[in-house]
């Protein structure tokens, strides 16, 4: 499916004084859900003949928003609206209005959770059938609510917006150098479908935060190996920037999670101090699948996101390992359903080969296998491929990664080629300096 992430700053105009925000369409399939959460004002609906949605604001007084309030996490059947004011804005009401088609289902945010409005008894005469007004404000106008209820999203941050539009991340590096070149700007950027150069719309800075998750292959690991695994990931958190969060998730036979996403590192620390052996046979694909899946489940997610991968890919699927059962999911919709993820995979291939002294053993085509489906992962999610030959050398990995995000660019274009006819649509990427290399994904489904 095609989920695409651009800025609000894209639909909207950089400021807007006491006036209200143009209407952005939002394509549903009948019978969706659509959600809405406004802490800052009120929320009112209106039935109409159209297959679309429809959502606007109003904000009152003579104030100056940097950009708009709405966040749209458009996944097809369910669509979450989240009204956001940043730490730089002023503390004023913001209304919501929404036209929705009679086929769709709306629910609102109640404090606690997520509720049907209620119909009016009767529609006005002089309109359309209409969903009673919500009033959700927690605190009057000009009076900050707890930033605890409030959604807040800093400067610069991607969000989640409609399905016409598609981003990319990409990574920009000097050829000679392996080095990532930032301080780069939209008109040093080409972009091109199909063969067909399309427009830039909205170009977002290396500098926006990331959501990481660190996704941990135990299986097999031995107590002194653990060790070894819990020191590079501090090392990945000392290394990564104070605006990212961090996620960690560790696998064997299932997934675990050792800790959510968060920016406190000391409590991200502590968790990785309780990472410990794990049992089960190797389900690599399986684990990553349930890691994208944790990531697609945050509706509010105001953040690029970024999976990165150790292990040394010997999912027990895998021709020529023997006793295993391996991931549920095949290796093929792993591939798919990384092409379709909104953010970037990286792979670390740890290298555990060893001499296969009898038919029981991991066969040398296994470990090559391993290698080679780790780095086509990565390459399908628009990342990077890092071949680690000794555990050592793990945590230097994990610094190279950081330091690689550092350096990925989000360019959004309105595809000239508007037709969802499920196929594939090649994407390629140029930079206008010398040496500059792009790298990101190579295309999508139209879907």
């Amino acid at each position: 499916m095609l989920r695409l992430l651009i800025l609000a700053a894209l639909l909207f105009p950089t400021t807007v004084s006491g006036a209200t925000f143009d209407e952005i369409r939002i394509d549903l399939p009948p019978g969706a859900l659509l959600k809405i959460r406004n802490d800052f004002g009120d929320v009112s609906f209106e039935l109409w003949d159209q297959s679309y949605a429809a959502v606007s604001t109003a904000i009152d007084g003579s104030v100056t928003l940097s950009r708009s309030p709405i966040l749209i996490d458009n996944r097809g059947t369910v669509v979450t609206i989240t009204v956001v004011r940043r730490p730089t804005d002023p503390a004023v009401a913001i209304n919501v209005k929404l036209r929705v088609p009679k086929n769709v289902e709306v629910a609102t945010w109640d404090g606690k959770s997520y509720v049907k409005p209620v119909m009016q008894a009767a529609p006005p005469a002089d309109g359309p059938p209409q969903l009673g007004g919500v009033n959700n404000a927690k605190t009057s106008v000009g009076t900050p609510a707890d930033k605890a209820d409030n959604v807040e999203i800093s400067e610069g941050d991607v969000i989640r917006v409609d399905s016409q539009l598609v981003t990319l991340n990409v990574s920009v590096v000097d050829r000679g150098t392996s080095r990532g070149l930032a301080g780069l700007v939209q008109s040093d950027f080409q972009l091109f479908e199909d063969g067909q150069e399309q427009r830039i719309v909205q170009f977002d800075s290396s500098s926006a935060p990331f959501d990481m998750v660190l996704l941990i292959d135990l299986s097999g690991s031995t107590k002194d190996v653990v060790k070894l695994i819990r020191e590079a990931a501090l090392r990945f958190v000392n290394a990564a920037r104070p605006a990212d969060r961090i996620a960690v998730i560790t696998f064997a036979g299932s997934s675990s999670i050792v800790s959510g996403l968060t920016g406190d590192r000391d409590l991200l620390r502590q968790r990785i101090e309780t990472i410990d052996t794990a049992r089960g046979d190797t389900k690599l694909y399986d684990a990553i699948n349930f890691t994208m899946n944790q990531i697609k489940k945050d509706a509010t997610n105001a953040r690029r996101s970024a999976i990165v991968v150790m292990s040394d890919g010997l999912d027990g699927t895998i021709p020529g390992i023997s006793g295993q059962v391996g991931s549920q999911t095949p290796y093929a919709d792993t591939v798919r359903n990384i092409q379709e993820f909104d953010g970037v995979l990286y792979t670390l291939w740890l290298n555990t080969e060893y001499e296969a002294m009898s038919p029981e053993d991991t066969q040398p085509e296994a470990f090559a296998a391993g290698h080679d489906r780790m780095k086509a992962m990565a390459e399908a999610g628009g990342g990077v491929f890092y071949e680690v030959e000794k555990l050592t050398d793990l945590a230097g990995s994990y610094e190279q990664v950081v330091a690689d995000l550092g350096t990925v660019y989000s360019l959004a274009y309105r595809p000239s080629n508007s037709a969802r006819d499920g196929h594939w649509r090649a994407i390629r990427i140029g930079v206008n300096r010398s040496n500059a290399v792009a790298r990101g994904k190579r295309g999508y489904y139209a879907n």
